[in-house]
């Protein structure tokens, strides 16, 4: 009798048509409300995606998962039945997002406060929320954003790393990290396996995007780094494992159904009996060619919309270039992005605006690794920007000058049509909260945000804490821009200031947007207390 091994995860989910995302540990036929799909296999592992279609709008449907005529999903557990909430393109929508997430033990010593064990990571914020919504203590959201580091394939848990020493001799490199993609499928087995956040993928439709540790820390930070890693003989199983799961565990789920209808992978997976050598072989080509896969995508709600950006795998990194994205993908960027909306939302792993501080650091540092202080200077600065993880979006100064730009155009507004109330830009990656208020040259009438929150669970150190604190007095930016200046960085006019944080803590975040308002707040999880999981606001912005 075939079994559940991962989900069932609701991924997309429209006012008529929803997707349901199962890993099963046989072959099968998978049946959710009346509608059935046949697993596709890729290398021993078995995944199907059920299509929904024909929904009622605005309502709310509980599900069961069959596999072969038997009930495998839900559990007798004890909490609420999984159910697709379809949307009547409503003008209000609360997004959840956040990023940063350990797949560690939800008991102590890893649920304890960081620097009490070396092991502690905290309370999970993600968790904590998935208790609270089950207790109808959370509004129902419309989405949830994972915005990077779904996995840690480069600091494993002690469950995978047990599988891990069952398979090879992690004395060999690369040691007791991901190797492959077979223990690629554990560590996404273990990530959503805990039975609240199993229940919480199962019920509220999500997104995904990748980051660095979700293949490697500091991945795609710079040319030199590349060719360094594709020398070591361990780098090609990883890279190529990384990618076939990101495919299977979270590529396809972004898809909505008539776009998925589009996959062609999918299509022939769907018709050999291993889809393996395919994926293996697409796998190869999107880690060396850029174009060959686009991972961005955009999902509407009512009449504001989400665009994702992949700011991993479409870098540009060789021949004497440096971009945050390709030129086909920022092109449908820009396409996707234009249009009358009252939200736009750009959410992209890596934050645009950083911390004033670290934005002239990341900044100077670009200029110095490319020559401005000649050759001896940018070696050492290859060497600190590693080391600092000096990679985000003033890193990649030209890519930040475009969408400074791009931003500006999108404030105006198009012909006859006014401007979103707000541009908010998502961001993960840098273990930070907080909220920068933006103004960009000719913005016109869009207010411009950038909201950062990381981690769901995963904080920094104390050190860490400060040396971040510190990076944001105005001594050290002052000396940071001056550093950049000298280096030959020129301002692209774009001012902001941060509003609201930075802190440091186990969080997750919220959008609400009601026609053309918007509020965000930011939460951090707390130990429970006679009631269960404590989310305490930490800061709350109206937006418009």
């Amino acid at each position: 009798m075939p079994q559940l091994l991962v989900g069932p995860l609701l991924r997309y989910t429209g006012s008529t048509q929803a997707t349901v995302w199962v890993e099963t540990d046989a072959a099968c036929e998978v049946a959710v409300l009346g509608r059935t799909a046949r697993t596709f296999q890729i290398e021993g592992h078995h995944y199907a995606i059920v299509a929904l279609e024909d929904l009622e709008p605005a309502s709310e449907t509980p599900y069961e998962v069959h596999l072969d005529d038997t009930r495998a999903w839900p559990p007798d557990d004890g909490r609420p039945p999984s159910t697709i909430h379809t949307r009547n393109h409503e003008r209000q929508s609360l997004l959840v997002f956040g990023s940063c997430r350990l797949g560690a033990p939800q008991h102590p010593p890893w649920t304890l406060e960081v620097d009490e064990d070396p092991y502690a990571v905290g309370v999970d914020a993600l968790w904590a929320y998935a208790r609270r919504l089950q207790a109808g203590r959370e509004p129902w959201p419309d989405c949830l954003l994972l915005l990077g580091d779904q996995v840690y394939a480069d600091e494993v848990s002690p469950e995978t790393l047990e599988f891990i020493r069952d398979r090879r001799d992690t004395s060999q490199p690369p040691g007791e990290q991901v190797a492959d993609f077979e223990e690629y499928t554990q560590l996404y087995r273990e990530a959503w396996s805990d039975p609240d956040i199993r229940w919480l993928l199962s019920t509220v439709p999500s997104t995904m995007i990748f980051d660095d540790h979700d293949v490697h820390d500091d991945w795609n930070i710079s040319d030199a780094w590349v060719r360094d890693m594709r020398a070591l003989p361990w780098w090609e199983a990883r890279i190529t494992g990384a990618f076939m799961a990101y495919w299977a565990y979270q590529h396809l789920g972004n898809l909505a159904p008539p776009e998925l209808a589009e996959e062609r992978l999918y299509a022939d997976v769907q018709g050999v009996e291993d889809g393996g050598p395919l994926v293996r072989a697409f796998a190869h080509r999107s880690d060396r060619e850029t174009t060959s896969a686009r991972f961005a995508f955009h999902r509407d709600f009512g009449r504001s919309r989400l665009v994702v950006v992949d700011s991993r795998a479409a870098r540009v990194l060789a021949d004497g270039r440096r971009d945050m994205v390709d030129d086909e993908e920022w092109a449908w960027i820009v396409e996707h992005a234009q249009g009358s909306y009252d939200h736009l939302v750009i959410a992209s792993t890596l934050p645009v605006f950083m911390l004033p501080g670290a934005h002239h650091v990341e900044a100077w540092s670009e200029a110095v690794c490319s020559g401005a202080w000649g050759g001896l200077a940018a070696r050492a600065g290859e060497q600190l920007r590693r080391a600092l993880d000096l990679e985000h979006w003033p890193a990649f100064h030209r890519s930040f000058a475009i969408m400074v730009a791009l931003l500006g155009e999108l404030g105006r507004g198009g012909e006859g049509e006014p401007p979103p109330a707000t541009i908010t830009l998502l961001g993960g990656d840098v273990h930070t909260a907080y909220v920068a208020d933006v103004n960009v040259p000719t913005g016109g009438g869009s207010r411009v945000y950038q909201a950062v929150c990381s981690p769901f669970r995963n904080p920094l150190a104390a050190r860490e804490r400060r040396v971040i604190k510190t990076m944001n007095t105005r001594l050290v930016c002052t000396l940071a821009r001056g550093l950049a200046r000298l280096a030959g960085v020129r301002p692209t006019g774009a001012r902001w200031r941060t509003v609201a944080g930075p802190t440091f803590d186990n969080s997750i975040a919220m959008l609400q947007l009601d026609e053309r308002a918007a509020t965000l707040t930011i939460c951090r999880s707390c130990p429970e207390d006679e009631d269960g999981p404590v989310l305490q606001v930490l800061h709350r912005r109206e937006l418009a």
